[in-house]
């Protein structure tokens, strides 16, 4: 199992926000390029960038900072907030994103996803934000009329290869991630699921493992210290 270090930016500093409300925003730090160098360093393998301004506006906000994350990591960077059309995507590629994260698009527009996947395959990458097992869309701010699962095997019948799948009720909390949600989801699908929300420790990380995902996302805790990365890495890997 793959840990991903987030870094998620809002008006280009690195913050969280707990369960994804924006008016309760924690600043970690002004320069999220150093922040990605600092996981990477530290042996992350993949880093988790979310773009929060784009996602409640609709449109990518803090390109340069995204940039800034891909030129000084070599490991690869996935992102999403605010991806909207084919040219969003193109651009996020462009600035050297490995993995572009759809997430409101996917849910008011199956075809959009449909062609985005025919021209960039496994680039493309679906977020599935939960609030009381429904997707929930535009930053978090509304639910949609989809259950979580039934979401995901439509995008699945797409040909979508991978889920970021975050419990909004856990998110930035450190209490625990939701893994029977987790669970329930590796077993409806066939996909990738990257777990999101609500870890707070090593032990947290170790009680996704038997669950089948393909990696869990950490942020906050990495952030207050309660969670070391290398020793996160090691628990992912069973270690």
């Amino acid at each position: 199992m793959r840990i991903y270090p987030a870094i998620d930016i809002k008006d280009g500093k690195c913050v969280r926000l707990l369960r994804g409300s924006f008016s309760d925003v924690t600043v970690y730090g002004d320069n999220p390029a150093e922040m990605a160098q600092k996981w990477a360093e530290l042996g992350g393998e993949y880093i988790h960038v979310v773009d929060l301004d784009g996602a409640l506006k609709g449109h990518g906000v803090n390109a340069d900072a995204i940039k800034a994350i891909c030129n000084a990591v070599s490991v690869p960077v996935q992102t999403g907030g605010g991806i909207r059309t084919m040219s969003d995507i193109e651009a996020k590629l462009n600035c050297g994103i490995s993995r572009v994260i759809i997430g409101t698009k996917a849910v008011s527009d199956a075809n959009f996803v449909k062609e985005a996947v025919r021209e960039y395959g496994d680039k493309i990458v679906i977020g599935i934000d939960a609030k009381n097992s429904m997707v929930a869309i535009e930053g978090w701010e509304k639910t949609s009329d989809y259950r979580a699962v039934e979401f995901a095997k439509m995008m699945e019948d797409i040909g979508v290869q991978t889920i970021v799948y975050t419990d909004i009720a856990t998110d930035g909390t450190l209490m625990g991630p939701n893994v029977e949600a987790m669970a329930e989801m590796v077993k409806s699908t066939n996909m990738n699921i990257i777990a999101s929300g609500g870890i707070g420790s090593i032990e947290h990380i170790k009680s996704l493992v038997q669950t089948g995902v393909e990696g869990v996302i950490t942020g906050r805790a990495l952030y207050t210290g309660n969670i070391d990365l290398p020793e996160a890495i090691k628990a992912g890997r069973g270690e």
